[in-house]
């Protein structure tokens, strides 16, 4: 793949492993097996038997008439907010968790931002049987409560971070130092398309299963494989990544990307890293950050828990850098203004997240026979508190 990782687990000047000593062993056993477990036969049949029987896919690729009919194209949500436990994230939770089995770990920990890949994590954990423990910001923890509750109830310990800005940069840092604190039994569960190499190439496979069911169900929808226009969310970017994956070689289509851009890119309440990032070291890997003149990282900001994060993936960098994808913000106004029109035109609530990508369409232009995908990456059920305080409901 002309866009892909190279050996070195670069992807142009972006990636690598900047790990302390401590979480060598770790990271190179999972970069010495990945490939090798993940293309195993028998591990291909298990994952794709549970994607199917247990997340329920292939998630539809549905026509949104009265979309269409508004921005003058053929719009389709991909819905991955109907999967199981509500998002993508469950994709590449299967995935992992079933890599750590085969590496024979007994214990589970991961990061979570808007709650989804926590669910996610531990819904899986619940399925295996094994011990999971979810770090969380103490700022996410209160604004997506229903996710805490159902992690705890699936079994799992939710364990808060209470440094720095609460949120997902910390949550990170936290359960980054769990793992060098256990390195022999435990597995991380990143859950984004972030952190050093190998893992941001193994959470963009695990979820590149978004853009290789849209693409058969386009040649079904529209007799084409290949729309004009995918368009994504992006914090750290694993939807994102998932729904360009296939995509990527076919340069003809135009991929869109869409940060949060928060009470404004110029407010310093933001998280829209490509506008305001500068290339650096963020949680393992080289990527665009936002970060002080001196290197600090600057706290992020969104009304997005999901979006909330001062970089993105190494990948991601590079398809920026290199003007394969186009990256642009939306503001918390706009997003959520874009999620009570989808809720109230399709009868879809979608996740704030999500529903940043939704408002990129108000900003573009479109031919009618135009093809347009959007990956509707979550459901907004997480975030019906933020919506009802945010409308006056």
């Amino acid at each position: 793949m002309k866009y892909g990782v190279n050996e070195h687990g670069y992807y142009g000047d972006f990636g690598g492993a900047y790990i302390p000593e401590m979480l060598y062993p770790n990271v190179e056993e999972l970069r010495q097996q990945y490939l090798t477990i993940i293309n195993d036969p028998d591990f291909k049949a298990e994952f794709d038997d549970l994607l199917k029987n247990y997340v329920g896919r292939p998630s539809p690729l549905y026509h949104a008439k009265r979309y269409s009919e508004k921005y003058g194209a053929n719009i389709f949500f991909k819905r991955e907010d109907l999967n199981h436990t509500g998002s993508h994230k469950i994709n590449n939770a299967i995935g992992q968790i079933l890599l750590a089995k085969r590496l024979g770990k007994k214990r589970i920990i991961a990061e979570t931002g808007a709650g989804q890949h926590g669910v996610a994590t531990a819904t899986v954990c619940a399925l295996m049987g094994i011990e999971c423990v979810v770090y969380m910001g103490e700022i996410d923890m209160a604004r997506q409560a229903p996710n805490v509750s159902r992690m705890k109830m699936l079994g799992a310990t939710v364990r808060p971070a209470s440094s720095g800005s609460k949120t997902l940069k910390d949550a990170t840092n936290e359960a980054l130092r769990d793992w060098i604190a256990n390195p022999v039994d435990t597995h991380y569960i990143i859950g984004s398309v972030v952190g050093p190499y190998p893992y941001p190439d193994m959470v963009a496979r695990f979820q590149s299963i978004i853009s290789e069911e849209t693409k058969k169900q386009l040649v079904e929808h529209t007799g084409k494989e290949l729309p004009e226009y995918v368009l994504a969310c992006v914090g750290g970017g694993s939807n994102a990544m998932g729904m360009f994956y296939h995509f990527l070689d076919d340069e003809q289509v135009k991929l869109v990307a869409v940060e949060a851009a928060g009470k404004g890119v110029d407010s310093g309440h933001s998280a829209a890293t490509t506008f305001l990032g500068h290339e650096g070291v963020l949680h393992g890997s080289r990527t665009i950050l936002m970060q002080t003149p001196d290197g600090q990282v600057v706290e992020p900001y969104s009304i997005s828990a999901g979006l909330d994060y001062p970089g993105i993936g190494p990948q991601h960098a590079h398809l920026y850098k290199i003007n394969r994808a186009l990256y642009v913000s939306v503001t918390d106004d706009e997003a959520m203004r874009a999620g009570l029109l989808c809720s109230q035109m399709e009868g879809i609530i979608p996740a704030i997240e999500s529903s940043h990508a939704l408002a990129q369409l108000e900003k573009m232009k479109f031919n009618p026979t135009d093809n347009v995908v959007i990956c509707l990456s979550g459901r907004g059920d997480k975030d019906l508190d933020t919506f009802i305080k945010y409308f006056g409901y």
